[in-house]
């Protein structure tokens, strides 16, 4: 039988989509395993990725994992080589201004407009609400004018910071390091001006279905990979150490973050 794999969370552009595909040709090869790429872009839903029987790697944020009642079957979590912790597979949402705005700290932003993703999305809405959450708590009133969104992927966040639709807007970090690293123009039209706590890093996740056996062969080729001699060039190319175990445990945070905002009447980033 055939698997699917996906890298919609992190295929950002043409040439990391790509390189996602080589990585999971790699990885059937290295594995045994038979598995397909295919195409799942946006405006697709990635519940309907998530959901498919045949599901044999595809990345899924934390947020709507673990508020999942069906959960998916986890693979392995990759440790990007901007990891904010170096080695761990973690990562943090960068706030993000256009590079010629007046703004030069998070509190100038507020007044003004702040977009997000989508609500399920821990990266674009969870932390960057728990980040907000003391500014709110301290103002006892909104922060922005306007929250807008979904804007459901990092891209139309791009987009709309650029296009003047929004004046700040949250980025997953490591799937903006993969925009720099294949579209370095990007660093002189954006400014980071503030950075979340670090968070567990969306994993590869397949179906529940799918037999244990090929899910352990993904996963032990996935874990070797960082030291593999012929995936240096994709290592490269994905701004990526390699690979490693995911701890379920490590997840708990995200919906913790989650409740102590809604206990603090601030359920929507505004």
């Amino acid at each position: 039988m055939a698997y699917v794999a996906n890298a919609r969370m992190y295929a950002v552009n043409a040439a990391a989509s790509a390189a996602w595909k080589d990585l999971f040709e790699w990885l059937a090869r290295d594995s045994g395993v038979d598995l397909v790429a295919v195409d799942h872009v946006y405006p697709a839903a990635l519940a309907e990725l998530w959901a498919r029987p045949d599901l044999g790697c595809a990345f899924m944020c934390g947020f709507p994992y673990m508020l999942a009642a069906h959960k998916p079957q986890a693979v392995a979590a990759p440790v990007p080589v901007g990891a904010p912790i170096n080695g761990q597979p973690v990562y943090a949402t960068r706030l993000i201004v256009r590079s010629d705005s007046r703004y030069q700290q998070l509190e100038d932003t507020f007044g003004g407009r702040l977009g997000f993703t989508v609500p399920d999305s821990h990266s674009g809405y969870n932390a960057l609400r728990h980040h907000l959450l003391p500014y709110y708590q301290a103002r006892g009133a909104r922060l922005y004018t306007q929250s807008i969104g979904p804007l459901t992927t990092p891209r139309r966040v791009i987009e709309a910071l650029i296009a003047g639709d929004i004046d700040v807007g949250p980025l997953d970090g490591y799937a903006f390091d993969l925009m720099l690293r294949h579209e370095p123009e990007l660093a002189t039209s954006l400014r980071v001006i503030a950075i979340t706590d670090p968070a567990p890093i969306p994993f590869l996740v397949a179906s529940p279905s799918c037999p244990a056996e090929i899910v352990a062969a993904l996963r032990t080729s996935l874990l070797r990979f960082g030291d593999a001699e012929e995936g240096a060039d994709l290592r490269d190319r994905l701004c990526l150490q390699g690979f490693a175990p995911v701890k379920l445990d490590n997840y708990e945070p995200i919906t913790r973050w989650d409740r102590e905002a809604r206990e603090a009447g601030y359920a929507e980033p505004i």
